[in-house]
């Protein structure tokens, strides 16, 4: 059954951010920025990112949680699988004005999230390299990245989603002209960025791919031959 949601909230206060970026250009600009706007913000963020933010906010910090922590499972070997959790995406889906999500929200002593913040594995770079190989390429492809901002994207209902660190100064002017709160006309804006931004990554990897001869990529690697 697909949902149709017909009363939303225009304002929404960022108390929560999910954050998780493969470029920190700004990164300390935002995190300081959003600090500064709402001092009880909370930041759930994953490794490197994690760090960058914990070096902010000091060691420690009430206002930082890891997500394995939060999710209750440990990053895969390699990040493969970080943000790829049921508590994740009920808080970034879920509909404020939905009993049954509230019910899934308390049952899972879940958050909802107002925020996301991330950008993806810099694929294009990678591929634009010489001498790049089909594994350089294949172990670039973001996939918990694109379904963060696809999810928060969806749910501009409540969700603001930030690709892109060029976006991050009128972002905060937008949330320090509103009282630390997004706008549903913000939010939207932000949707159209985001989607545009994954369309365009999924587009780069086709392309990519496409190029590429498969008896030319089953060359570069050591194949078993045994079948189970």
């Amino acid at each position: 059954m697909i949902n149709r949601v017909t009363m939303v909230d225009d304002r929404v206060r960022v108390s929560r951010a999910l954050v998780s970026v493969a470029d920190k250009t700004g990164l300390a600009e935002l995190v300081q920025g959003l600090v500064s706007i709402n001092p009880q913000i909370t930041f759930y963020s994953t490794g490197g990112t994690y760090a960058e933010i914990e070096r902010l906010l000091g060691k420690g910090s009430p206002h930082l949680v890891a997500v394995s922590s939060y999710t209750g499972q440990p990053e895969m070997q390699g990040g493969l699988v970080k943000t790829l959790d049921f508590r994740i995406y009920l808080g970034l889906l879920s509909e404020s004005y939905n009993d049954a999500h509230r019910l899934d929200l308390e049952r899972t002593n879940g958050v909802r999230f107002d925020l996301v913040v991330s950008n993806l594995y810099p694929f294009e770079r990678t591929v634009a390299a010489p001498q790049v190989t089909a594994e350089d390429a294949r172990a670039n492809i973001d996939i918990g990245g694109p379904c963060m901002l696809r999810a928060a994207a969806k749910n501009f209902l409540r969700v603001a989603a930030i690709c892109d660190p060029s976006d991050y100064p009128p972002f905060l002017f937008e949330l320090s002209k509103n009282g630390g709160a997004t706008t549903l006309a913000a939010r939207f804006r932000c949707a159209q960025r985001a989607f545009t931004h994954t369309a365009a990554y999924d587009a780069a990897i086709s392309n990519y791919l496409a190029t590429l001869d498969p008896h030319a990529v089953e060359a570069i690697y050591s194949l078993q031959r045994n079948a189970e």
